[in-house]
């Protein structure tokens, strides 16, 4: 029976192929039918001559995706993995990634798509003028959006980033919280600020705030204006109504781009409230230059739990939405 023994550097190595997870491992052995052991700095590989040959290449694959600035994660190497045994006469997973990196700044690690629906979410923000990324929580929209548009802000392609969300009252009204209007605006938009400071450095995000390259303002302050030569980001536009969704759409200028995220199961508005987000996916489907992403709960990157939450919940409201058996109440 065939055996490979891969060897690296160091043991730390060999653990941020894995994503400092031994379950990476115990993955890989499952896709590929292969036993595989490690210890220390190397990898023993034994199976048939196939199976040794899938498992190796994924460690060449998840290697050269590490050494070119890629954190590999358990969703990561999935992806990897599982596209080694179906790639045929595609480009190779790594060189894939890899060509839809977005860099964040010289100090921060770049960007990578980590599931497939995140790779479909990438390429058609490079394709389209305005993608709706749809789709639970912990799926990445927001957060490959802001890297999208800072690379297109480092690329010249885009002049400015523009950043805005709803500011939905969930319980507390506006007019109760304490501080000036800046300061009761500041919760809703603190996400932005968080996506925002994860991939520069605070002082150079502070800059590019300061000098007008990157925007982040409430949904109410784009009535009235035309944004030319812009990558413009509208977050959590589940909590849009019909007529502010409208609004933001109609706001694109030359050279404008738009990414529009949201979870049409965590609307926030008022009761009879129609969500635009809901109308927009309705109306929209089929027009030139506009795009849909839907994200499953697969695509979630956040821990592994948060992803069986969300199942879990799912799971839930179908049996309750589903009717009772004639005969039953």
């Amino acid at each position: 029976m065939p055996v490979e023994t891969l060897s690296y550097e160091t043991p730390q190595f060999l653990q941020k192929l894995l994503g400092h997870d031994l379950a990476g491992l115990r993955l890989i052995a499952e896709i590929t039918g292969a036993q595989i052991a490690s210890r220390d700095a190397w990898v023993r590989i034994e199976g048939s001559e196939p199976e040794v040959r899938y498992a190796r290449e994924i460690f060449v694959q998840l290697e050269r995706l590490r050494r070119q600035g890629g954190v590999i994660t358990p969703s990561l190497l999935q992806l990897v993995a599982e596209s080694v045994l179906t790639a045929h006469d595609e480009p190779a997973p790594a060189d894939a990634l890899v060509s839809l990196r977005l860099a964040g700044s010289a100090k921060k690690p770049p960007v990578l798509a980590k599931t497939r629906g995140q790779i479909a979410y990438v390429q058609a923000m490079r394709e389209h003028e305005v993608v709706f990324g749809v789709g639970p929580a912990g799926t990445g929209k927001t957060y490959l959006a802001m890297a999208q548009g800072l690379h297109f802000l480092r690329e010249k392609v885009v002049q400015r980033l523009v950043l805005t969300r709803p500011a939905v009252e969930a319980g507390e009204a506006l007019g109760f919280l304490p501080g000036d209007l800046k300061e009761k605006i500041f919760p809703y938009l603190r996400p932005l600020y968080d996506a925002l400071y994860d991939m520069l450095d605070p002082d150079e995000a502070e800059r590019m705030i300061e000098r007008g390259a990157i925007e982040i303002a409430p949904l109410a302050y784009m009535r009235g204006r035309t944004l030319k030569n812009a990558f413009i980001i509208l977050d959590e536009a589940q909590n849009t109504t019909s007529e502010q969704m409208l609004m933001f759409l109609t706001r694109l200028g030359e050279g404008a781009r738009a990414v529009i995220t949201g979870d049409p199961s965590q609307v926030d508005l008022r009761r009879h409230v129609r969500s635009g987000l809901r109308e927009a996916v309705e109306v929209l489907h089929g027009v030139d230059g506009v795009r849909f992403v839907q994200f499953l709960p697969k695509d979630i990157v956040r821990l592994p739990v948060v992803q069986r939450i969300i199942e879990a919940y799912d799971r839930h409201r179908a049996a309750v939405a589903r009717p009772a058996p004639a005969g039953e109440g």
